[in-house]
């Protein structure tokens, strides 16, 4: 296929979704590439932003993005961005009398953020002589007419630097980390609802389905025909949306209304949670559950497919110990550490549909995914993917085993059982390593995997050997995930800097250089696993008397009679993924055929 550009939208709902898209844009503003001479990248990184001019006729290239968020949740960011001069205030008075101006003194920025600011004003733009071809912008240098020196950009110096900044305890909310410019059509911020206090807070699922009218629903519909009018190749939305409070309610709407105005698009829908909330009780974990449940019925019903995005061990009230990595050292409860993890995976499990060439648009990776009415799909993935410096990718996966490499970051674990209604695996970073055996020939090989000849043959037949008669797609990429500052530390010493295993004594590990890359591995699955996860939180849910309980859960809506219809929506879910109803099924069409 050609490298036709199909554009992709975002939206991020939540403050834990701009948690984990902060850390997601971060990784593809890292991954740009400023020189004229370099080839381009296996990811088009033009589907994900886009170019526009200042009113001093500077180049910009910020994210296709609208993100969503309460009162009070910005800090040091502006609403409208640093980038494009905005009309001041009219700051006239007809009060002829004596006036106090009471100025409130601004947030202060974290080390990161000043740092940030002292290079971003050291030519970081272009000056209006400087000539750049605007279809070059992604992937050239900003050069000085006339002279042939290209200048720094602040990827290019944050990258030299190779400094840590440890910013585990200035990190209050997403901008406080965040390291590109976005467009003034990006932030949309909920003034009925503050981002903390005991007052206005946005819990339940009724308060978000509530909030998407009038002046809201208005704001959003602005931002969206914006960046969608400026599309030729519109692939599709992908919308990151807090499950766990109010938002998932309010995704609801979003996703409904995307699907309602743009029918025949991509509409993948990640409903993310953080492992812990801060000021939690046992009502609000009623109040999380739930929302967890009615969030992921309605948002699957208006999407291509909605897959759950979490640490979490699980979306009940007490769940399993959240997910672990063993070569990371995450703390999971900082969200800080926790969704550089999430947006690690996304940024591996997105790419099929990112691709320069041979891309699988957003509609294709659905279609293979969400069969039968199942659109609810589990996420796995191991960061960073075991392997190592100078192996060979059969070697590695030898070393693993019976166990599969990956974790649940779903909520969802595997079942062990080789069932599965369909996958798609994406491995990425193993450039400069080999990707097939490198025996001589007539040299006994240690194992089949040893036998195939590309990387994807050897990751499918690894596979296969867990899942025989599983639909499977593969994608391989040698382009690893540059995990440069702000990204927190939060790697094992025994990694190399590419995020491979070193070869060297535990002794040696303390002298090693910032890890700067990492080997992601991803799968995205269809299995019977997610139908026993629905059905857990479905039974709980329906369990529970709200009028009793916690009634002020209803105050906004939805009725409890709505409620209980949507939990047997969710019942009804959860049995598509009940092998012997597919086997039924299938059965009777083989007869029909008959």
């Amino acid at each position: 296929m050609s490298g036709t550009c199909r554009e992709i939208i975002t939206l991020q709902l939540g403050h834990y979704s701009n948690f984990i898209g902060t850390h997601w844009w971060n990784l593809q503003d890292a991954a740009l590439v400023y020189d004229c001479d370099a080839p381009l990248g296996e990811l088009q990184s033009d589907m994900l932003f886009r170019e526009g001019l200042t009113l001093g006729g500077h180049v910009t290239y910020t994210p296709r993005l609208i993100a969503m968020d309460l009162k009070g949740s910005l800090q040091t960011l502006r609403k409208e961005g640093s980038l494009y001069g905005t009309e001041k205030e009219n700051s006239t008075f007809t009060w002829e009398g004596q006036v106090m101006t009471h100025k409130e003194s601004p947030p202060t920025k974290n080390a990161f953020l000043q740092e940030l600011d002292s290079l971003d004003t050291g030519g970081l733009l272009a000056e209006p002589d400087i000539i750049c071809s605007s279809s070059a912008v992604a992937h050239c240098s900003v050069s000085s007419a006339g002279a042939g020196v290209a200048m720094e950009t602040v990827n290019s110096r944050l990258e030299r630097m190779q400094r840590s900044y440890w910013l585990e305890g200035s990190v209050r909310v997403w901008s406080d980390f965040l390291r590109i410019h976005l467009h003034p059509r990006t932030v949309s911020i909920i003034n009925q609802y503050n981002h903390d206090g005991e007052s206005e807070r946005l819990e339940a699922f009724g308060q978000g389905e509530a909030l998407l009218r009038g002046s809201v629903l208005e704001d959003l519909e602005d931002r969206l025909h914006f960046f969608v009018e400026e599309c030729d190749y519109l692939q599709g939305f992908q919308v990151l949306c807090d499950l766990a409070d109010g938002f998932s309610g309010l995704g609801s709407k979003v996703t409904e209304m995307l699907q309602d105005s743009y029918g025949g698009r991509g509409l993948l829908t990640w409903g993310v949670a953080p492992v812990n909330h801060p000021e939690t009780s046992s009502i609000k974990d009623l109040y999380h559950m739930m929302n967890c449940a009615l969030g992921t019925l309605q948002m699957a019903n208006h999407s291509s497919f909605f897959c759950p995005l979490t640490l979490r061990g699980g979306l009940m009230r007490r769940p399993p110990p959240p997910t672990a990595f063993p070569l990371l050292n995450c703390d999971p409860m900082l969200w800080y550490h926790s969704s550089s993890v999430l947006a690690l995976a996304l940024d591996c499990m997105t790419s099929s549909y990112r691709l320069r060439q041979n891309s699988a648009p957003m509609w294709q990776l659905s279609d293979a995914l969400a069969v039968s009415g199942r659109k609810v799909v589990s996420a796995y993935s191991s960061v960073p993917f075991p392997m190592m410096h100078g192996g060979c990718l059969p070697d590695a996966l030898d070393a693993l085993g019976d166990v599969l490499p990956w974790r649940s970051i779903s909520a969802c674990p595997e079942l062990g059982d080789g069932r599965c209604f369909g996958q798609s695996v994406t491995l990425r970073g193993l450039d400069g390593q080999s990707l097939v055996s490198p025996l001589l020939p007539g040299t006994e090989p240690p194992s089949s995997l040893h036998y195939e000849r590309s990387g994807e043959d050897v990751l499918t037949a690894y596979i296969r050997s867990h899942y025989p008669s599983t639909p499977l797609a593969v994608q391989l990429l040698s382009s690893a995930s540059k995990v440069t500052p702000p990204f927190p530390q939060i790697f094992s010493p025994a990694l190399t800097p590419q995020g491979f295993l070193q070869n060297q004594s535990a002794a040696d590990y303390t002298s090693c250089q910032p890890v700067a890359g990492l080997p992601v591995l991803t799968c995205l699955q269809s299995s019977p696993a997610v139908g026993l996860q629905l059905s857990e939180l479905q039974k709980a849910c329906s369990a529970l008397d709200l009028r009793r309980v916690t009634a002020s859960f209803l105050t906004h809506g939805p009725e409890p009679a709505e409620i209980s219809e949507s939990m047997e929506q969710l019942r009804s879910l959860a049995q598509c993924y009940r092998l012997d109803l597919c086997r039924s099924s299938s059965d009777e069409d083989d007869d029909e055929d008959d």
